[in-house]
């Protein structure tokens, strides 16, 4: 089979489309035929810091399996799998995701929304399900609360967008101004530009912000939190990272606002709440682009230019990568 593999760090240049063996599922497998994946952060092993690479190999990468977020059809199942059969429609996470087979944990899938597209599903899983748990896990989100989402654009700025709407939020969406149109077609209420607007001095209180990509200190976003606020931290750079993580335990303890950073959880229940929300028209994913296998160095590249409305698809046609790319939709 196909696949792309990790074998150095440095650039996107540095994966490599190669043959490899296509893989056997284990007991507790299920071995899937990818029909989609999609681009993610995470995805960007090439890229992992000197201090973190302790773990992840000091060299190279220990493990050479890049992606996560995938759909597809399920070619066989191990022996105590007893919730999928050969045939399924699944989506949901596995390691390696851009290749044309690879094996799952069963706790890791779903079976496909009827109503959308390979290529919509596997968009879902790391994104979609970072925006529910932030909103509702560590956001405690309630009818009629006033939700901003910081990076409203990107992949979990627009499923946290649509979610906050279907918990019957009042929503207001920070992007870029090429990027407004994207946000009010998904639901927002409320739309800022961020060149134009510092949402954090504007003295408009929040019941909870979610920083899908966040640029302000946490101090600027505490803020701008109502008195019992909530801060999530889901994603953004280097040192808003840290404060999160270091800073927002702290925070916490004093007063009332809640500063929380979290990493998603990837679990069956909620890729099914998930199916649940496309299935009633809730939630519609946003594709910006999309590339073949052949190309995920092309589309990573993309992705770390930050421009992208939505998220980034990768579509797999067995033995055929002639594929056009770079196509744009939403």
């Amino acid at each position: 089979m196909k696949a792309i593999v990790c074998t150095q760090y440095g650039p996107p240049d540095v994966l490599h489309f190669t043959e490899a063996a296509k893989p056997v599922p284990k007991d507790n497998e299920v071995l899937i035929k990818i029909r989609a994946a999609s681009v993610n952060p995470v995805d960007r092993i090439f890229r992992v810091p000197y201090i973190l690479r302790i773990l992840t190999g000091l060299r190279k990468p220990k493990d050479a399996r890049v992606g996560r977020d995938m759909a597809g059809q399920v070619e066989a199942v191990g022996k105590n799998i007893t919730r999928f059969k050969s045939g399924d429609e699944v989506f949901g996470v596995c390691r390696g995701a851009f290749a044309e087979y690879r094996c799952a944990i069963e706790d890791k899938l779903a079976l496909k929304p009827a109503n959308i597209s390979f290529e919509e599903a596997a968009s879902i899983p790391v994104a979609a399900l970072t925006a529910l748990q932030g909103l509702r896990n560590k956001g405690q989100i309630q009818p009629g609360h006033k939700v901003l989402i910081d990076g409203a654009s990107g992949g979990v700025g627009t499923f946290a967008v649509q979610i906050a709407k279907a918990f019957g939020a009042e929503v207001t969406a920070v992007c870029s101004m090429k990027k407004m149109d994207t946000a009010r077609s998904i639901g927002a209420d409320h739309v800022i530009d961020y060149a134009q607007q510092d949402f954090t001095k504007s003295g408009q209180l929040y019941d909870l912000i979610l920083a899908a990509n966040a640029y302000h200190s946490i101090f600027a976003y505490r803020h701008a939190l109502s008195p019992r606020g909530i801060y999530v931290l889901a994603g953004g750079g280097g040192i808003q990272i840290l404060q999160g993580m270091l800073l927002g335990p702290l925070l916490s303890l004093l007063g009332s606002k809640k500063m929380r950073f979290f990493i998603a959880n990837i679990n069956q229940k909620d890729l099914g709440l998930l199916k649940d929300l496309l299935e009633a028209g809730k939630v519609v994913p946003v594709i910006d682009r999309r590339y073949p296998l052949s190309r995920v160095a092309e589309a990573l590249r993309y992705l770390e230019e930050k421009h992208a409305k939505g998220k980034i698809v990768i579509t797999v046609e067995q033995g055929n990568e002639t594929a056009a790319s770079g196509s744009s939709a939403t």
